[in-house]
């Protein structure tokens, strides 16, 4: 190979290492973060916030009653069902009343004879009073003779006697037609109070029977939620006190309820005490409607951010947050309690750092946020 074969391949050599030098410089240089101004950031704090015990429980009517049979009968009548308004007094069920009434002829039959009974022995022991009166005085003018007085006495002693068995018979029989008369009443259920139907379990031709469930029947003027409480909170809980109750099927907005009872015994298996909180009247309030109540029991510190900084990534929750580099990141995080327009965040920031308060839909991470 004479020199200048040797030159070229040299000078060849240079050159492709020259360009491979460049090359590796230029993949090297960083590349440009595109950039954005039009967000405004929040420094997150920590704040005194109160806090509450949350509990959640039942919507109950205040008056509420389940009507059962108190004698053996079939039904004859049945003039309500589910749904139905009632007033105090008003018939709902009838019961076949056929030996009950006989009952009650038996007895007012008794009673009338009782009466006539007391009636001849008042009219025997008037008699022998007024005998008695007037053998005294011939008695003590001695214009009778001793046996004479002893047998007008012992008779009056009888009549008195037999009034006072007429009249225990008298009492007797008043007291077999009263009771004939209740039990008659029993075939005649009734409506106790103004209210609404909620249960019916009974039709015509059931065989009813003492204790058996027929209706029940609610008030609808007033109710209750019953919540339960932990033992370890019961003691913040005081009868008297106004607090916010969400019965969220109904209005999303809280509504104010006092604390009417705190039942005194915990119960074994929850160990929680039954917290009853008198609700006021509003539309469409009903048994069995699922409530939440918050109990204050004074402040604690938390963070909050404004509700717009949180996304919604499927299931989860996340915001941007601004890094000492200025660059924006998606953080997950675990959020608490909604206040107003800002939501308390439990995991996944710290007091100190950046977020973006309104991001919208964008897709900001990686972004250079600018101020």
């Amino acid at each position: 190979m004479n020199r200048n074969q040797i030159f070229a391949l040299t000078l060849s050599g240079a050159l492709i290492a020259a360009l491979a030098a460049c090359s590796s410089e230029k993949k090297e240089q960083p590349a440009v973060r595109e950039s954005i101004s039009d967000v405004s950031v929040v420094v997150v704090q920590r704040s005194t916030s109160p806090d509450y015990i949350e509990s959640t429980g039942t919507v109950r009517a205040v008056e509420s009653a389940q009507l059962s049979a108190q004698v053996v009968a079939s039904v004859t009548g049945v003039t309500v069902r589910e749904g139905d308004r009632v007033r105090k007094g008003q018939r709902l069920v009838t019961l076949d009343d056929a030996q009950f009434r006989a009952g009650t002829e038996r007895a007012t039959a008794a009673v009338i004879a009782s009466d006539k009974e007391a009636s001849a022995a008042q009219a025997s022991y008037d008699l022998a009073d007024a005998t008695v009166k007037r053998y005294e005085n011939l008695f003590s003018k001695k214009s009778v003779s001793p046996q004479e007085f002893d047998e007008v006495k012992a008779r009056y002693n009888a009549a008195q006697a037999q009034l006072e068995q007429a009249q225990a018979g008298q009492a007797q029989a008043r007291a077999a037609l009263s009771e004939a008369k209740t039990l008659q009443s029993y075939t005649r259920i009734l409506a106790p109070f103004d209210g609404v139907v909620i249960d019916k379990r009974i039709e015509v031709g059931n065989l009813a029977s003492p204790g058996m469930p027929l209706l029940t029947v609610e008030n609808t003027g007033r109710y209750r939620l019953e919540a339960g409480v932990n033992e370890s909170d019961i003691a913040s809980v005081r009868i008297g006190m106004t607090v916010p109750v969400r019965i969220e099927s109904l209005t999303p907005e809280p509504i104010l309820a006092k604390v009417a009872q705190i039942v005194p015994a915990a119960d074994p298996a929850s160990r929680s005490f039954l917290v009853k909180l008198d609700l006021p009247s509003i539309p469409n309030l009903r048994s069995g409607l699922f409530g939440r109540v918050s109990i204050p029991k004074g402040n604690r510190e938390i963070l909050l951010v404004p509700r717009t900084a949180v996304l919604n990534r499927g299931q989860l929750q996340a915001v941007y947050v601004v890094g000492s580099d200025q660059v924006a990141a998606l953080r997950y995080i675990t959020l608490g309690h909604l206040q107003d327009k800002s939501i308390e965040i439990l995991s996944g920031i710290e007091s100190g750092e950046r977020l973006i308060v309104d991001p919208g839909q964008r897709d900001l991470s990686g972004k250079l946020v600018k101020q």
